[in-house]
């Protein structure tokens, strides 16, 4: 067998079922399997799971075991060479697992590679390839220097801005959304660092990956959708817990040093300071025209019911504002879905999926909040 995906599910049901399509899809030319972990959810994932999705493997653990944990018990019953960790909040495209194995298998010195990740609006996710955060790499990140100087290498690191987005390139550290590689390299890693707290265990994978002689690598020719939803909220919690994160990994591979709370501490002084005047609140304009790309009339009728607004069959134009895009996936594939998010980035459009088989659409607005589910 060529590939395992691996899926951790905790309580995202609908976001769990569209990625699993968008897996079965790009799997159809691959030998490969899709392997669901679920963390005890309570939201009916794995009823969902049982009855749309009989012939994936799906996995019932007891207790939410955590990030790592789950996903090593994944990994444990995969059978492909390579592997996949892939998170239930993304979308991958048709031809992504083909071309990340064909890029792979070029390569001498493999370790993990990542792809461009893109959010629920088609921009760029800056996680999708990152440096080793050292001390001050992880300063220059938590006080938001690396947004004043994209071009010095000095305060560039975090987000390892030295390459390109649009560029293949070796990196450090890949984000745990997506990750491929070989499954005896993460057997001989022992897989993810069980004792890792939130934020460092994709950190650590990475780091140990170069520590073996292997190299990283983003892959910049394909896209993936990932929802990244609350737990990006950049509030005091999420402050404390990149400190606890960067003082795990600082901890395990770097001597111990009182440079690095030092770092942490004026840094989130800094932030919550910046954070005061800013604020965390996240603009809830509604669309002001809603399109569908597709061309099933009974569709556009039964959206105009539920959303109880008029739905127009998307026509291309420079001169509309707070658009509502659904796609229909049936009619327009997960690929040209996300090319066309990218596409139109930043003209103040927001998207929905209508999923093949489904009575839902859903999507997100932005990295920033939850994402939106509409039953239709």
């Amino acid at each position: 067998m060529q590939l395992s995906v691996i899926i951790l599910n905790y309580n995202v049901r609908y976001f769990l079922e569209q990625c699993v399509l968008s897996v079965q899809e790009a799997l159809s030319n691959i030998d490969g399997e899709i392997i669901v972990v679920d963390n005890n959810s309570s939201d009916a994932s794995c009823q969902m799971m049982k009855t749309r999705f009989p012939n994936v493997k799906l996995i019932e653990n007891k207790t939410n075991s955590g990030f790592p944990k789950g996903n090593n018990i994944g990994v444990a019953e995969a059978k492909g060479d390579y592997i996949c960790i892939l998170n239930p909040d993304t979308v991958v495209a048709e031809d992504t697992f083909e071309k990340i194995l064909a890029f792979a298998e070029k390569q001498s010195d493999l370790g993990i590679v990542g792809c461009k990740l893109i959010d629920g609006t088609g921009n760029f996710l800056p996680e999708s390839k990152r440096g080793i955060p050292t001390p001050w790499v992880a300063f220059t990140k938590i006080t938001g220097l690396y947004h004043f100087f994209p071009k010095n290498k000095l305060f560039n690191q975090y987000y390892a801005q030295d390459l390109n987005e649009n560029e293949t390139g070796k990196v450090a550290i890949l984000v745990g959304a997506f990750m491929v590689m070989k499954r005896d390299l993460y057997s001989d890693l022992k897989g993810f660092d069980e004792n890792c707290f939130m934020y460092s265990d994709d950190i650590d994978l990475s780091y140990r990956a170069l520590l073996q002689g292997k190299s990283n690598y983003y892959f910049h020719e394909t896209s993936v959708i990932h929802y990244k939803g609350e737990s990006t909220v950049k509030d005091k919690m999420y402050m404390k817990r990149f400190q606890e994160a960067m003082n795990f990994f600082y901890k395990k591979h770097f001597k111990v040093s009182v440079f690095f709370s030092l770092f942490m501490k004026i840094g989130i002084v800094f932030f919550s300071f910046i954070k005061g005047f800013q604020g965390n609140s996240i603009p809830n304009s509604k669309p002001e025209n809603y399109f569908l790309i597709s061309d099933d009339e009974k569709l556009k009728d039964k959206l105009e019911a539920t959303l109880n607004k008029p739905i127009t069959f998307w026509e291309k134009s420079n001169n509309i504002e707070k658009s509502e895009i659904i796609f229909d996936q049936n009619y327009f594939g997960f690929s040209k879905a996300i090319e066309f998010m990218v596409t139109n980035k930043n003209k103040a459009f927001t998207y929905k999926i209508l999923p093949k088989n489904t009575t839902f659409i859903i999507g997100s607005n932005s990295n920033r909040s939850r994402g939106e589910v509409i039953e239709i």
